[in-house]
């Protein structure tokens, strides 16, 4: 499924796959970059992904595993998420069919243009299209708690806390 417009500026999500894996490092890269930027590096460190064999290596399994997404804005990668079957190994299975949320994250120079929701809306349709009532996400839930609130504001309700080492996470799930 694809989301088409004609509209110069507009957003578009497609399907996508392992060629897109420097593009989405590059998202994650300027993520880190960003939250380096405002003092937050509780999230994901100060180290660009890119950089880091093993975060390589897991995008790459993501990516591999999953149905993943690109929202692009006039050709331009401006945000991704990859679809599972299944939670990442630090989580527990629903105990019903699922679909689960990896690596959403936006471009920087598309922020506050809604690329993020437009990405979680395609996921809940998606997993509507799949037959599965229950999208589930996990998240940093450290620092002022913004992301946790982030998803609640997009319909997710916040179900478990969790700690992987000293990062805190939330699983949170919205029924669709």
């Amino acid at each position: 499924m694809e989301i088409k417009s004609t509209e110069p500026g507009s957003l578009r999500i497609r399907e996508g796959g392992e060629d897109d894996i420097p593009a989405i490092l590059a998202m994650l890269d300027g993520a880190v970059e960003w939250l380096v930027s405002l003092g937050r590096t509780g999230q994901w460190g100060t180290e660009p992904w890119s950089a880091q064999p093993k975060a390589v290596a897991k995008v790459m399994e993501i990516v591999r595993v999953g149905a993943p997404w690109i929202a692009e804005v006039d050709g331009v990668p401006a945000g991704t998420l990859t679809l599972a079957p299944r939670p990442t190994s630090y989580v527990a299975p629903a105990g019903e069919p699922e679909v689960y949320v990896h690596l959403l994250v936006t471009d920087r120079r598309f922020a506050g243009r809604g690329v993020g929701a437009a990405l979680l809306a395609h996921a809940a349709e998606e997993t509507r299209r799949r037959g599965v009532a229950l999208l589930r996400v996990d998240c940093y839930a450290g620092d002022d708690g913004r992301l946790v609130a982030y998803y609640a504001g997009q319909g997710f309700t916040p179900t478990e806390a969790f700690t992987v080492e000293e990062w805190p996470g939330q699983v949170l799930a919205r029924r669709v």
